[in-house]
Parts: C-alpha cells; structure tokens; sequence
C-alpha cells in the first residue's frame, strides 16, 4: 500500500482546517500559501472533502472552508479512504472485488488479511485531533531540545 499524494495532501487539508479557530472559515487562497499545494489541485482536494460531507463550504468574501465536525471525529482512515479509494494492500481484498479463484489454496491470504485488519484497525484510531496534539508535543521537545543545545553552547 502506498499512499498517493492526493491521500498525503488531503490529510494536510484536513489538518490545517483543524488548526484554524473552532467555525472559523479558511479561503482556499490561504490555504494554498500555508500549505504549498497549487490551487488547481487543492480545489479538487477541496471539492472533494466538501461532497464527501467532511468540509463546509460557504461562498462569498467571508466565505471558504471549514470542518464539519470536531477534529476528535475524524480519523486517518476516513480521509484516506476517501481519497484513495482502498487501503487494501491487495487488489483481492478490495472493497468489491470479484472472489479470487485461488483463495481456497492461496498460502498467503491470511498474512494479507492481517494486514489489511491492522492497518484498518491503526487508522481507524487515529484521528485529526490525535495528530494535532501529537505534533505540538514534537514542537515542545523540539524548542526544548533547542535550549538544551543553547545552554551546552
């Protein structure tokens, strides 16, 4: 399983979207100059978080993007599977497809399904407001290795 850069970028999205104040509108003008994500392609990102029912939109000067639920309420897993369609890291596995006609004797299914459980089940309970805490703890120990290495000097 790889995740594609649509799947990377929407979790920034997402991501920035929960960082900003609780209702608190995002142009995607913004959002672009924060994230570096061309705005072409941050419009489909958007567009497609927005159908999907995990971003507000509202038109006009004060309008943009924002959450439509608490950071707590989305996981990893949603987001990339919106995106990327299939977490599977099998196309036998894959949400629809047809039966394999090996899998009565396929040695390596259960290993497969394993891995498809563990990775469901990891992503499934991350959520946005994990990685949010998450990362400002990496900040703190940054800034306090940072007067560690100031005070060694």
């Amino acid at each position: 399983m790889k995740i594609s850069t649509k799947g990377r970028y929407a979790l920034r999205v997402m991501l920035d979207m929960a960082r900003q104040p609780e209702g608190a509108y995002t142009s995607l003008k913004e959002l672009a100059a924060r994230q570096g994500i061309s705005m072409k392609y941050l419009e489909m990102i958007a567009g497609t978080l927005n159908r999907a029912g995990l971003l507000e939109s509202r038109r006009g000067k004060e309008g943009g993007y924002r959450l439509a639920r608490p950071a707590a309420a989305y996981t990893i897993e949603e987001i990339l599977k919106l995106t990327e369609g299939s977490l599977a890291p099998v196309a036998c596995l894959d949400c629809g497809a047809p039966a394999c006609k090996r899998a009565p004797e396929c040695l390596t299914l259960p290993l497969w399904s394993e891995l498809d459980r563990v990775i469901r089940e990891y992503l499934g309970g991350v959520t946005l407001a994990d990685l949010l805490k998450n990362g400002e703890g990496r900040a703190d120990a940054e800034e306090e290795n940072k007067g560690r290495r100031d005070e060694d000097v």
